[in-house]
């Protein structure tokens, strides 16, 4: 495979690496290329593996978000990581740009969301209606340029678009969603949110563990240039990322 894929972590239970923008999670019925699939095919090239390669899905990402993906290589660490998904201890922090000023700076959304498979768009409904799941994050405003805010998010449920579904329902649409922002974002935008960071606790080490991504100087991030650039410092990120 000659597609890149940058490798933040890889031992014998964890595989973690920087999810392109626009590349499917796993495959699907476009038949366009996905990461699990590439990252199967590196890793039976990298070590010489003569049969199938076992690689544990253990969360996704959206198509058009880039950022931290986490995969298990064995299905011990696939059930364990599951597990802490499952009573959330698996973090999961996210950077966004979304249109205009958020107030207040600092808050929780709560909503109840509910997904057409149809049509596979998310919408905020009452809690009482049926299939409704309730989405919870935390946001943080860490910068503003002209009429954008950068977002720090955190999120306490996993639910389809919450995301972007739960800032569109506030008025502050993310950058470049042509799904849930078509008012206001033209045809062509990249939407603009990143998986930043992702903690778990090692499935055989028992040790916390927190890995760190910052998305490329392309518009809309670039407007925050400085803000990021100060941030990737700290997270001693300046060093070369290994490639796949």
């Amino acid at each position: 495979m000659k597609l890149k894929i940058p490798l933040l972590y890889e031992d014998n239970h964890l595989l973690v690496v920087e999810k392109p923008v626009n590349m499917l999670s796993q495959g699907d019925s476009t038949g366009d290329p996905d990461l699990l699939t590439v990252l199967k095919q590196k890793l039976k090239v990298k070590y010489q593996k003569p049969g199938n390669v076992y690689l544990g899905l253990v969360h996704r990402l959206d198509r058009p978000t880039g950022g931290v993906m986490v995969f298990a290589k064995t299905s011990k660490a696939a059930a364990r990581l599951s597990a802490q998904i499952q009573n959330r201890t698996f973090g999961r922090v996210y950077l966004a740009v979304v249109h205009g000023k958020i107030k207040p700076a600092q808050g929780i959304l709560r909503h109840y969301l509910q997904k057409n498979k149809k049509t596979n768009l998310v919408t905020v409904v009452e809690k009482k209606k049926n299939g409704a799941k309730e989405a919870k994050l935390s946001y943080r405003v860490l910068a503003t340029a002209a009429n954008l805010s950068l977002v720090q998010v955190q999120l306490h449920t996993g639910r389809a678009h919450q995301v972007r579904v739960q800032f569109a329902a506030c008025g502050h649409p993310l950058f470049g969603d042509q799904r849930y922002g078509r008012t206001v974002n033209r045809p062509g935008r990249q939407l603009a949110l990143w998986a930043h960071a992702v903690s778990l606790d090692h499935p055989t080490l028992k040790k916390r563990m927190t890995f760190t991504s910052f998305p490329a100087q392309a518009q809309p991030w670039s407007q925050f240039a400085d803000y990021l650039t100060a941030q990737r410092q700290k997270a001693d990120l300046i060093k070369p990322v290994i490639m796949m």
